[in-house]
Parts: structure tokens; sequence; C-alpha cells
């Protein structure tokens, strides 16, 4: 289980390239954030997941486009900005 620096230090380094993540990235953070207290859920389906993460907004990512890993920065910034608000993450 990963400590909460280290899942802080994993939201700095995806808050570096925004145009490049991956869904299993975000999905990592926030299974590691149920694994340290936090109560998660997630729901999917074949274009989208809908991360619920306890004490914030439920935030989605699309990933409906084939051939792609990558996600659109548009949902790496709306995942920030709630990992902000959890207090994970200084946007400055």
């Amino acid at each position: 289980m990963a400590d909460l620096d280290h899942i802080r230090s994993r939201i700095l380094e995806i808050s570096k390239r925004t145009k490049n993540v991956q869904l299993s990235e975000i999905q990592w953070v926030v299974d590691h954030l149920g694994k340290n207290g936090y109560r998660t859920i997630c729901k999917k389906n074949d274009h989208q997941h809908i991360f619920f993460v306890e004490g914030a907004k439920p935030f989605g990512v699309c990933h409906h486009n084939p051939g792609e890993r990558q996600i659109k920065a548009c949902y790496v910034k709306k995942f920030l900005e709630v990992m902000s608000d959890l207090g994970l993450y200084d946007e400055n």
C-alpha cells in the first residue's frame, strides 16, 4: 500500500504531463486513496469511468477513442482539481 506522500508525488508527476496520462494512472491514485481510508467508488461502462472520492465532487474520464492509450488533458485537469479540493495537490 502506498502512503499519502507517495500518492501526492504520483499526482504531482501526473500534473507535469497532462497530455500524456493513461486511465490506469488515475485509477491507481483512486485505488490507493481507498486503501488509505478514503471511501471511493468507480462506475464504468464502455466509454467512461466515473470516480467518486469521499469529500470531493465526482469526476469522469472518457476513454472511448480506440487505439489511444492517453486520455485527453481536460479529464486530467478535472482530476487535478478534485485532488486539489482534497488537499492532495497544490496547483501553485
